[in-house]
């Protein structure tokens, strides 16, 4: 019978009758005559007295599993290699569905009747003051007993997790949860504040998209090393550690070069990049105008005469433009026939520097000459009319337009970070490995991109950005061409699972796109953050903060310390009926010498109810570390644990980054400048954007065409 009141915190009365059903069934097994019953129907009635008893026995043991779990929850612990995963779905970890009932439960155990049942023992308070007490003395091996964690001690610690276990032990018949994988090209928001498990989720998660053969990128702005040797022991695990690539700011020795800028769909992407680094409030956003047209200029001239942009190369040009003016203009004039003869006209051409403008005085002569030629034939191209417009500015005032690019550009060319993010495809001595998202999604890569964000904040936001426009270039290149744009195996999508760890420092206006439509293009997108108070103020708008988070429809809430973040779950979440109970108690005389009774008594229990929040923000502040709900599938909403890692040693995990740069500076060694190994390990191949490699990289480029290696 279902009641309204499940009463689940009261004593396991039901251990009484077990006691009473079993003693009378041993009676008739032993004594069957003192009932006056044949043996035969004697056995047969005290085995159903025995199987009344274990019914109800059970039901008493329930109660106890019930009211210890609000207490203390079990262990739960996984190998790495025991991780579960499937083609069709994505383990969550141990948990159960949400409902009205938990929320009735949670509700009951927080009431002062029941606080004893929440709070631990006189013994266990008692074993931790002894093991305080006796720290540091002759006694100290009875307080390493009472501390150690095994089945036979029931004074044992607990877990130093935090938080409030009963949020979880409110259901004592947990299950493994999984979700639908259709539903990742929905994109995941994980919030949580530091350590209380985001990190741990993260490696659950990108465990099961490697095992799956996913293309897996993550986003890494700490540069957490423990997370590197995860994804690498996974890869080594799956057989797929020659698809591992690494790259990382804070060890430019051991990492993979990439070039934020050098890959692009249109050329216009590459002011872009760089431009939405600069500060865009109030005069900024006029400056920032004026650098993207000039980073623009720059960058087509570049393009056309066969050069990849770089911000080493942009660097150069911001300082001094004239070299890219002249190679351009020399460039189109040798191509364009109305300038026949243009290099002997310009040798005869007379200058009066008295003519000039102040800003051209300090100019190259051969740029003066070159100018006036131009301008007295009449003649124009797009690209050379920017150029030239940029020359004539006067120095002082052009250098105060630029005066927010060129740090920029300095904090990003200086030192060996630059032989990261603007990489020199001339050095052959150079080993380590380029490569570009084009080449990584087509041969099925795994990439670690740690941004050191802890020692240059700037860089790792100008490099984490540029790589996710990068990213949004390519999904769209995808949507033109086909879902198996680029892929070796055309067959066969590949889904692309994009981590993202502390986004709120990475993210920025092409974060927008990238959620909104590469869905289609097999984009599965996860992030995670601490509050998102961050994406607002990282993002400077909270209209465009609203819109991103509109694009997360997965959303997975640790304990986090923000009210306004817990109301993102919350208020998402149905109001439900709570029922209290109310003891009540009456009695009354009567002073009629005609009536019989003296007096009458009532006592009864009153049931009310009233409209409750499903879980609310103090919940989510109390939640244990490695606990967390999930609002999944449209609008489900689940408890979870993640479980913990097994102490084991894992024989896949690399002992240090050392270990891990080992293995790396050997894949470095295999390959000698000018040959190569099809599929050898790191590289992606060495595809060059739309933009034509360098004259004298004609092996490269033979490279690219005949689909050879890249482990350079």
């Amino acid at each position: 019978m279902d009641y309204p009141v499940e009463n689940l915190l009261r004593r396991p009365v039901e251990f009484i009758p077990a006691g009473v059903f079993f003693t009378a069934a041993l009676g008739l097994v032993l004594m069957p005559e003192t009932f006056l019953l044949p043996p035969v129907l004697a056995y047969l009635a005290a085995a159903g007295l025995v199987l009344h008893a274990g019914w109800r026995l059970a039901q008493g043991s329930r109660l106890l599993r019930y009211q210890a779990n609000l207490k203390r929850l079990p262990r739960y612990s996984l190998a790495s290699e025991a991780i579960p995963w499937s083609e069709r779905a994505l383990f969550l970890g141990m948990g159960f569905q949400w409902d009205r009932r938990h929320t009735q439960r949670l509700y009951d155990a927080h009431q002062p009747e029941h606080r004893a049942l929440l709070q631990p023992s006189m013994l266990y308070r008692a074993a931790r003051r002894l093991e305080r007490g006796v720290e540091g003395t002759l006694f100290d091996g009875l307080a390493r007993i009472s501390r150690r964690d095994a089945w036979w001690n029931p004074l044992a610690p607990l877990p130093s997790v935090g938080g409030d276990p009963a949020i979880h032990g409110v259901e004592p018949d947990e299950d493994a949860v999984w979700m639908d994988l259709s539903e990742r090209v929905g994109h995941m928001l994980v919030l949580g504040t530091t350590r209380v498990g985001k990190t741990r989720l993260a490696e659950i998660l990108i465990t099961q998209d490697i095992r799956r053969g996913d293309v897996v990128i993550v986003f890494d702005p700490k540069g957490d090393a423990d997370l590197l040797k995860r994804m690498y022991a996974e890869a080594r695990r799956s057989g797929r550690e020659g698809e591992f690539h690494f790259f990382h700011l804070g060890y430019p020795e051991l990492s993979a070069r990439y070039n934020p800028v050098g890959s692009f769909s249109r050329v216009t992407e590459v002011a872009t990049r760089i431009t939405n680094q600069l500060p865009k409030e109030g005069e900024g956003a006029n400056f920032a105008q004026f650098v993207w047209g000039f980073v623009n200029a720059m960058s087509k001239a570049m393009t056309a005469l066969g050069r990849t942009p770089s911000y080493q190369d942009i660097y150069h040009y911001a300082n001094d433009i004239e070299p890219l003016v002249l190679d351009y203009c020399q460039f189109w004039l040798d191509r364009d026939p109305r300038a026949a003869g243009w290099r002997e006209e310009i040798e005869a051409l007379e200058v009066d520097p008295k003519s000039l403008d102040r800003a051209m005085k300090n100019r190259d002569l051969g740029v003066i000459k070159l100018l006036e030629y131009i301008r007295g034939k009449g003649l124009h191209d797009d690209t050379a009319a920017s150029l030239m417009k940029i020359i004539s500015y006067e120095q002082s005032y052009f250098n105060k337009l630029v005066a927010s690019l060129i740090p920029l550009l300095e904090k990003l060319t200086t030192g060996k970070v630059a032989e990261l993010v603007s990489p020199d495809m001339s050095r052959l001595d150079d080993r380590r490995p380029l490569f570009d998202w084009m080449g990584v999604i087509n041969r099925g890569g795994i990439v670690y991109v740690g941004l050191d964000a802890l020692t240059d904040y700037e860089v790792a936001g100008a490099v984490g950005n540029s790589m996710f426009s990068d990213l949004t270039s390519t999904a769209g290149r995808i949507y033109k061409h086909g879902e198996t744009y680029g892929q070796s195996a055309p067959a066969a999508k590949r889904r692309i699972s994009i981590h993202a760890d502390e986004f709120n420092e990475l993210i920025g206006d092409e974060f927008i796109p990238l959620l909104n439509k590469a869905g289609g293009a097999g984009y599965q997108v996860a992030v995670y953050t601490q509050t998102w108070s961050d994406v607002e103020a990282r993002i400077g708008s909270r209209a465009k903060a609203e819109q991103i988070g509109g694009n997360l429809n997965t959303l997975i809430m640790l304990r986090v310390k923000n009210t306004d973040t817990a109301k993102i779950l919350t208020d998402q979440l149905d109001e439900v009926e709570l029922v209290t109970s109310m003891s009540a108690s009456q009695a009354s005389d009567s002073n009629n010498p005609l009536d019989f009774s003296d007096f009458t008594s009532r006592n009864e229990d009153r049931l009310s109810a009233r409209l409750g929040p499903m879980i609310g923000p103090a919940d989510l502040v109390r939640l244990p570390k490695g606990q967390a709900f999930a609002l999944i599938e449209g609008g489900k909403l689940y408890k979870l644990r993640m479980p913990l890692p097994d102490a084991a040693h894992d024989p896949m995990m690399p002992e240090d980054l050392a270990a891990v740069a080992e293995d790396m500076q050997s894949r470095y060694l295999r390959v000698t400048p000018g040959e190569f190994a099809p599929g050898s390990g790191w590289g992606s191949g060495l595809v060059m954007g739309d933009a034509n490699p360098r004259a004298d990289d004609d092996w490269l480029r033979q490279a690219v065409v005949e689909g050879k290696g890249s482990d350079l």
